[in-house]
């Protein structure tokens, strides 16, 4: 049985390639609700990277129509092109790698050169360069009184293999364009941030005779051991305060959800199934979980209070459903819509609610697993394979604005924000 628990988990959380993201998805939002915007690069030295992720920051903020071409310019000075002067705005910036890195912006009104907003930026070295440019567009955002994407700062954390039976964890900005290795050495996999702020991260070692929870500083690097178990053990969910963690183990021989208490040690099980239940997620203000279960006969997402036996269906469309994530009362989930014995089956990510049988699709193509809600709850990531290529995608769920950034690395096992 806990050969089998395995098997089936590892379909569920291991057994997935990257993707690439939808390009055909249609527009909802009114372009006319955007803003449209120019960018001046008044660099000495040129950087097509740093204008592609100016784009693209831009372009999933929801808020924003960049203008796709590279214009030059004079940040020192108010002076608008004529050929600029039909856009709403006009961002100056000026990048400098000489030491370190130093960019500096000037945010313009197009049709008179009023300067909205200014501001410099500088970091040592050059890696973490993606990440003040996402800091300057969010700062511009809010200069506008945008809603908030402060999400396009933080962190995301991912295992990858490398060699077989070998895994690191690594951190990247939501690009992919930095990247740092922080945990190597063994199979190493599940990371899950253990706070807000991310400054601690969860992650299940193999690298024992016994699946290890550990607990990582990311800044520091100082570890320390929560919790050990046989078959299988891995965090899917952190309580709002970060007290508490939802937990897939299986010291019976079959995956149950647990909930364990950090700082005491104590752990209640909260599904008795003689089956299996995998991918905990807190929902209803942490009084219930989301779950994946096989207590129909396929994979399929259900939910239940935490002190209470009473489980109810969530999803009723498809019959493959997994790697579920929630928000509120949204939930997404993944679910197959093939069944390819010798060939790459079609998984597609569906948008539904706790509340309600509903659902609309977020993809239509290629096999899309791991989905996963930005901290706010407006964005999704997710991961595709298509044509052979791999990629990881973001969709903005308001203006339903997507972009793709290449992976060229190995198979991502798992990945959070």
């Amino acid at each position: 049985m806990k050969k089998l628990s395995f098997i089936w988990l590892s379909f569920v959380l291991l057994s997935v390639n990257l993707l690439a993201v939808d390009a055909s998805l249609k527009i909802e939002k009114n372009v006319e609700q955007r803003a449209h915007i120019a960018l001046v690069d008044a660099s000495s030295v040129k950087d097509a990277r740093a204008f592609s992720i100016f784009l693209s920051d831009f372009k999933i903020s929801g808020h924003f129509l960049a203008d796709s071409k590279t214009y030059s310019g004079d940040i020192s000075t108010n002076f608008i092109a004529p050929n600029l002067k039909s856009k709403e705005y006009v961002l100056k910036y000026a990048l400098n790698k000489s030491s370190g890195s130093k960019l500096l912006i000037r945010l313009f009104k197009a049709s008179d050169g009023t300067q909205i907003f200014k501001k410099s930026y500088a970091i040592k070295g050059t890696a973490k360069l993606p990440f003040l440019i996402h800091k300057a567009v969010s700062d511009v955002n809010k200069a506008l009184k945008y809603p908030d994407i402060s999400w396009i700062n933080r962190y995301i954390v991912y295992a990858t293999y490398t060699t077989p039976g070998k895994s690191e964890i690594r951190l990247s900005d939501y690009t992919f364009s930095y990247t740092k290795t922080v945990i190597k050495g063994g199979l190493n996999l599940f990371p899950k941030w253990a706070d807000s702020k991310q400054h601690s991260l969860y992650y299940t070692s193999y690298k024992g005779l016994v699946p290890t929870l550990y607990k990582l500083n990311i800044y520091n690097g100082s570890k320390r051991k929560i919790i050990s178990s046989e078959g299988m053990l891995v965090c899917s969910d952190v309580s709002k305060n970060g007290s508490k963690i939802l937990l897939t183990m299986a010291p019976h021989g079959q995956s149950d959800i647990y909930e364990l208490n950090v700082a005491t040690g104590a752990k209640i099980r909260v599904t008795n199934f003689k089956g299996i239940d995998v991918n905990g997620r807190y929902i209803n203000n942490e009084k219930s979980v989301l779950f994946v279960s096989n207590r129909l006969g396929y994979a399929n997402v259900f939910k239940k209070p935490l002190r209470s036996s009473a489980t109810s269906q969530v999803v009723y469309h498809g019959r493959n459903n997994n790697a579920c994530d929630a928000h509120g009362d949204r939930i997404v989930y993944a679910s197959r819509e093939s069944n390819k014995a010798f060939a790459n089956n079609t998984f597609n990510i569906y948008l539904g609610s706790t509340r309600s049988s509903k659902t609309r699709a977020i993809t239509s193509t290629g096999s899309n697993q791991f989905p996963r809600f930005s901290q706010d709850g407006k964005v999704l990531l997710y991961l595709k394979q298509k044509g052979g290529r791999t990629s990881v995608g973001y969709t903005n769920l308001a203006s339903f604005q997507s972009v793709l950034f290449p992976f060229s690395g190995k198979k991502i096992q798992s990945i959070d924000w």
